[in-house]
């Protein structure tokens, strides 16, 4: 049986006009007239000879067949529109969505990534940050690099390098410090993650540490850093990932004493079959690493 062909711009006319439920907004969007837009969507009832709306005096009420239809359109144009925009001087422009820790993608990756773009010039890197909770599947992600023990279900992890904790200041409020106890006595900053004071405190041997951290409480390791610049409050976050304040003077690290509460990972959905572009991004990460740490990652 031959199948009924379908116009592209009464599909289209559809897919508008059930987002908006409206074929005043639809010919807005498209950049034509309502009653054109009206007569595209009869048209694709008549050859589809299904309703896929109701008429109502003040808008649209989508069917059962047009709310079935749907889905299969958006997911149809979006796909035609990432393969279009991937299309670039007759070359085929890889995407690649990289989810990561606001720390992790400021400290680390954004001053290294551009020699990445260089080595791969057609994978376009859409990077977001955040704050070590992150679903992949809802948000469409190759990868996500985040913090913690390499234990997510569902999920393949390779790790990174570790990132211990440190207490961090401004060398102002450092002066004061002449043992780790002097700590108590401070503005202690501490993220979401329970207890960081206690295994640092019990790291650096001392007998009676804080009950609890006294400060706000930060989901970002960045904020927190902020936090202490800005005033007399010590952060405990990864000397790793500040090393330009570090270097710049803008805080210190009066302690040679670390908290390892975990890792760097770099994580995939164990369903997504890795691309060409994932691969090459994990394989310049790792060897980054490895350039910057050796065996000491």
């Amino acid at each position: 049986m031959t199948r009924p062909y379908l116009p592209l711009n009464a599909l289209r006319a559809f897919e508008a006009s059930a987002r908006h439920l409206s074929f005043t907004r639809a010919a807005d969007e498209l950049n034509v007239t309502q009653a054109a837009v009206s007569h595209q969507v009869k048209l694709l009832e008549e050859r589809l000879a299904v309703g896929l709306f109701k008429r109502l005096p003040r808008g649209l009420m989508i069917t059962a067949e047009g709310e079935a239809l749907l889905p299969v359109m958006r997911d149809a144009f979006d796909r035609m529109a990432n393969m279009l925009e991937r299309l670039e001087g007759g070359r085929v422009r890889d995407v690649l969505n990289v989810g990561a820790v606001g720390t992790f993608a400021v400290g680390w990756l954004l001053p290294r990534l551009p020699r990445f773009q260089s080595a791969h010039p057609l994978v376009e890197v859409r990077l977001s940050t955040h704050n070590n909770r992150v679903d992949m599947a809802i948000e469409g992600l190759d990868y996500a690099i985040r913090f913690g023990d390499g234990a997510w279900h569902g999920l393949e992890a390779q790790r990174l390098f570790d990132a211990p904790l440190s207490a961090l200041c401004t060398p102002r409020l450092a002066e004061s410090l002449l043992t780790p106890a002097d700590l108590v006595r401070h503005t202690l900053l501490r993220s979401y993650r329970e207890n960081e004071w206690t295994h640092w405190f019990a790291a650096a041997g001392v007998s009676r540490p804080p009950a609890r951290a006294n400060g706000v409480t930060f989901d970002s390791s960045l904020a927190m850093m902020e936090a202490a610049v800005q005033g007399a409050r010590v952060a405990l976050a990864p000397p790793r990932m500040f090393a330009r304040q570090l270097s710049s003077g803008d805080v210190v690290q009066p302690f040679e004493i670390h908290a390892a509460l975990g890792s760097y990972w770099i994580t995939r959905l164990k369903s997504r079959t890795p691309t060409d572009a994932m691969d090459a991004f994990e394989a310049w990460l790792l060897d980054e690493i490895r350039l910057v740490y050796g065996s000491d990652a």
